[in-house]
């Protein structure tokens, strides 16, 4: 620390983005002024890229902090948080970087705001590397809204790879506290539905046989559900650009929600679309876990806010996961500790995630 600086090295771990977003977000909420160095060096293009430094900019706007080093290729920042406030604020990529990720950083934040806020998030909707709008809106949503708070999430406009062009509006009032959660029963699967999307110049027989083809994949495993994925073709006056894809949810007995997706690209076959979606849905309920692997980290830095003790069945441990707790230890009070699930048959690789929460207290309410 230099004063009273945390120091955060950028490049250990998962060396990448998540680093940049769960320690700026907690600096935010913490009041802690914070210096990261080696952003990003475990990539093949280090330091900033336009989607980190519109995760930053966004994190500087709602608490009126000071941000040094903000520019792209930048492999170092500090930054001084302020108050956080409510309000309307814009980020915007410019690219087709993920608009998602963008809410990763500023959610935990706004929560925790003098007043309500509105964010307009520009760039990609349904990205590479990041979790599609979708994801957010079927699965992500409806799992972090346990920790008793609601958002609400509107799709303006869908963007692709590579121009982006897509917005999503995301509003949200602050609260007291967040609660813990527990979700160590995954109950038995009750349905499976998704949705496969074409935009632009696509023709919807492209979705028709990605939603087919991974029909046709789980069906080998699990023959005796009715699964409903609905083919797509997003109007054009809501989407920017042409893109593809799609995603399956299966929903449980106990409210868990676990998914597979991806996105079409020029010279990828359709069926092949759709098989590595059903694929990942499958891989993602053979586990046991309550939760899929894109969901496990994203819930690590709530559980470190809420007040109490949350637990959390999953598979095997993500790398991304590992770097959020990490970085959640040393910035807040949480104490986390992953053990393996004993109750299920060996075979099953789950472990369960507990955490103390900090009990973060919103000052402004």
């Amino acid at each position: 620390m230099d004063g009273d600086r945390v120091e955060i090295d950028g490049g250990i771990m998962e060396g990448g983005g998540q680093i940049l977003r769960v320690s700026t977000a907690l600096s935010c909420l913490l009041g802690l002024p914070l210096r990261v160095r080696r952003i990003r060096a475990g990539r093949s293009q280090p330091g900033l890229r336009p989607q980190h430094l519109s995760g930053l900019e966004i994190v500087r706007d709602l608490c009126d902090g000071k941000l040094n080093g903000g520019e792209i290729g930048s492999t170092e920042i500090t930054f001084t948080p302020g108050k956080i406030k409510g309000g309307t604020h814009i980020a915007d990529t410019k690219t087709a970087g993920s608009v998602c990720l963008l809410m990763q950083v500023a959610m935990p934040c706004v929560l925790f705001a003098a007043s309500p806020s509105e964010l307009h998030l520009k760039g990609g909707t349904n990205a590479e590397m990041a979790p599609q709008i979708d994801y957010t809106v079927m699965v992500f949503k409806p799992i972090v809204e346990k920790f008793n708070f609601t958002f609400n999430c509107d799709i303006k406009r869908r963007g692709y790879y590579p121009q982006g062009g897509g917005e999503v509006v995301v509003q949200m009032s602050p609260v007291k506290e967040l609660s813990p959660i527990n979700l160590t029963e995954r109950g038995t699967v009750t349905k499976i539905y998704g949705r496969a999307f074409v935009a632009g110049a696509l023709p919807i027989k492209l979705a028709k046989d990605m939603s087919a083809a991974a029909v046709r994949c789980i069906r080998r495993e699990i023959r005796d559900l009715y699964i409903n994925i609905q083919p797509v073709r997003e109007p054009d006056d809501q989407a920017v650009g042409t893109g593809s894809g799609i995603i399956i949810v299966a929903e449980t007995s106990t409210g868990c929600l676990l998914a597979g997706s991806s996105l079409g690209k020029r010279g990828k076959n359709a069926d092949k679309v759709g098989i590595e979606a059903a694929e990942m849905l499958l891989q993602n309920l053979k586990h046991g876990g309550t939760v899929d692997d894109s969901l496990q980290d994203q819930l690590i830095i709530f559980m470190a806010l809420a007040k109490g003790v949350s637990r959390v069945k999953s598979g095997p441990i993500t790398l991304h996961t590992q770097t959020a707790i990490h970085f959640a230890e040393q910035l807040t009070k949480a104490k986390f500790t992953v053990t393996k699930s004993e109750e299920d048959d060996s075979s099953n690789d789950t472990y369960i995630i507990e955490c103390q929460g900090m009990g973060m207290i919103n000052p402004n309410l």
